[in-house]
């Protein structure tokens, strides 16, 4: 496994990712821990290479920014022509995925609301979740305030019922002077 010294040499794919492509490709089929990491290390020079090959060919471009033909002269010029179909119909996919969640994205502009009215409406709905947690901490204030006055009454009827008893029984002292 490659250390973390920090180098750009030591970078690789996630060794789980490689396990996960492992398994999908190759259900039935055992791999040694050094196979898979031998795996690692062959997906960690290849994109390396690859990546380094579009980088000059962007640059000869004077480009900035390597873009996917960047990547299939790649492919092509170091000799892996044979995957350029396959790297093509990825990208497809790839592209129509981006083009789904870019319009899922779209969605609350095509809502045919103009912003000012959505603001509105979300104005409101804080307000009434304001006015809802102003509702709830008065009846909790109602509620405390119940509980003190019941526990004062106890108190008082606890005092009441004292003091009866102490009259009583002075009462009794009394009669027992008499």
């Amino acid at each position: 496994m490659a250390s973390s010294s920090g180098n750009d040499d030591d970078l690789t794919i996630p060794r789980a990712a490689i396990n996960k492509m492992i398994k999908e490709t190759l259900p039935n089929v055992r791999v040694a821990n050094d196979a898979r990491e031998l795996v690692v290390n062959c997906c960690t020079e290849f994109i390396h290479l690859i990546s380094s090959e579009a980088n000059e060919i962007c640059n000869k471009s004077e480009k900035k920014t390597i873009s996917p033909e960047h990547v299939i002269q790649a492919l092509e010029s170091l000799g892996f022509g044979s995957y350029i179909s396959e790297v093509k119909e990825v990208l497809q996919e790839c592209k129509t995925v981006a083009l789904k969640r870019r319009k899922a994205s779209s969605r609350l502009e095509n809502l045919g609301i103009p912003e000012e009215e959505l603001l509105r409406q979300q104005q409101e709905l804080f307000a009434k979740g304001l006015a809802r947690q102003q509702q709830a901490e008065l009846a909790q204030q109602e509620w405390l305030q119940m509980q003190q006055a019941a526990q004062q009454a106890q108190l008082a009827a606890a005092s009441a019922s004292a003091s009866n008893q102490a009259g009583s029984s002075q009462d009794e002292d009394d009669d027992d002077d008499i």
